[in-house]
Parts: C-alpha cells; structure tokens; sequence
C-alpha cells in the first residue's frame, strides 16, 4: 500500500499539478536537490532520530539577477497543523547550502546566513521527528530579488510577509521520514 501511495504521489509532482510556493505565484524553476532523492527517504543522520542536522540543499538554475535565497522546511503532515522546521534567509545565491549549517541566528561560516526560529521552540534546523507514520518534509527554497531587513530569530510569518513582492524563483524538495 505504501509503493502505491508514493507513486501516487510522484505522479501528481510529476503531472506538475501541485503547487508548494507557499501562494506564491512565481514560477517553479529552481532546481532543488540533497542526499536524498525527491519523493525519498531523510537519512536518519538528519533527523531527531540522528544528527538533527541540515542535510545539504543543492540549488541549480539560480537567475543572475538573484540577490539571496530563503529556505522554508515544513511538515504538513504534522498532527496539529503544518510545522516549521527550518527558516533562513539571506543565503548567497550559490548552488550549495552546506550540512550542518550552526543552530545560531546568525552564521557567517560556513556560509553567512540569518535564521529564524522553528515550531520547536529554537533557532536553527530541527529534523524531521514525527510521532508516527510516515510524513513528507518540503524543503522550499526561494530565490529573491533582495536581501531581507529581518532580525535573527524571526517567525515564519515575518519572514514570508518580507519575502512578499521579491520572490522571483522557487523550488522544491520533498523528502519521507517515518520512526522506527
């Protein structure tokens, strides 16, 4: 039943007729990859279960008039509601968003960074941990025309009110985790 329901699932993706922009009406051309396939299993190393660290996030097709890149991981498949497990902004535009990245709201190594905090509590990645079944983690990363006036530690909110108006490229990653 599992195969059939990711197949399912890869099917939509594929036919194009989901949408993860997060209402953004810009087009999907960021070409968002990791250690893991699209539609695969998180490595346990970057889980509650492992690590708890950033996996990395490979970003291809960044636009040249691309001034920073904005990361929001979520899980909508969360019992109380979609939850946030990552925020950052102000990422250089380059193809790599390093593992491991520090759990600090401002990181100037490995690369300079700012983020917000997560539907933990903290600042930082904080990995996939559901409480049961398998759940899908979106891994959306924005391209934006600016860079964002926005303090370290910000909520999702504020930070998709700041993205408003300057996202010009998006894309996506959906990657599974299930407890054992």
């Amino acid at each position: 039943m599992r195969v059939v329901y990711l197949l399912l699932i890869l099917m939509v993706l594929a036919a194009g007729c989901l949408k993860g922009g997060g209402g953004m009406d810009e087009k999907k051309t960021l070409e968002v990859g990791s250690v893991f396939h699209n539609g695969g299993y998180i490595p346990e190393k970057f889980t509650c279960d492992g690590e708890d660290i950033n996996p990395p996030i490979f970003v291809g097709n960044i636009g040249k008039e691309v001034k920073s890149l904005a990361i929001i991981v979520d899980d909508p498949d969360a019992p109380a509601g979609t939850f946030t497990h990552w925020i950052a902004w102000n990422i250089p535009p380059r193809g790599e968003i390093p593992e491991a990245i520090p759990k600090e709201g401002i990181v100037e190594s490995p690369l300079k960074i700012v983020q917000g905090v997560n539907d933990f509590g903290k600042v930082g990645y904080g990995g996939p941990c559901p409480p049961r079944g398998v759940h899908h983690y979106h891994f959306k990363v924005y391209a934006l025309d600016t860079t964002l006036d926005l303090r370290p530690g910000a909520t999702r909110k504020e930070l998709e009110r700041a993205m408003e108006g300057h996202v010009i490229q998006w894309g996506e990653l959906v990657g599974l985790y299930e407890r054992h």
